[in-house]
């Protein structure tokens, strides 16, 4: 199970460290309004799939929250469909798919977990509903 935050699930981005300070914050510059992850990754940890209207808690290395984002839109696509409007949202600088597809390869055999064209991908669209310069209110936890 990944780790909740009052009634929300954590949104852990990356791996802990710069890649994880970074794309918090391409999110909570409003940059970053998409992510992928392996659809077996949820088998694995018990979890089910976001579902539009769903908030979630961004949290650092820490589990700390560090904003709240709204899940706007939940595709599961072959890795070879990822479309490139989708990679583009993700907001962290491709400059093509081939590009997209290539590091996040790289990124998931790094963590011993490669991907091939028919991988499961979930391709998740969010909106920062709280968080950066302002701060996250408590308010802002419920669903």
């Amino acid at each position: 199970m990944w780790p909740r935050i009052g009634d929300l699930r954590a949104l852990a981005l990356g791996t802990p460290g710069e890649l994880r300070t970074t794309l918090n914050t391409l999110v909570l510059a409003d940059v970053k309004t998409a992510t992928a992850g392996r659809l077996a990754e949820y088998a694995e940890e018990g979890e089910e799939l976001e579902h539009v209207g769903e908030r979630l808690a961004l949290v650092d290395d820490n589990d700390m929250l560090v904003g709240v984002v709204e899940i706007t839109g939940v595709e599961v696509v072959r890795f070879a469909d990822v479309p490139w409007d989708f990679a583009r949202a993700e907001g962290e600088g491709d400059r093509s798919i081939e590009e997209w597809r290539a590091g996040h390869a790289t990124y998931w055999a790094r963590l011993g977990t490669p991907v091939d064209d028919d991988t499961s991908i979930v391709c998740l669209r969010l909106r920062l509903v709280s968080g950066g310069e302002g701060g996250v209110a408590s308010g802002d936890l419920s669903t």
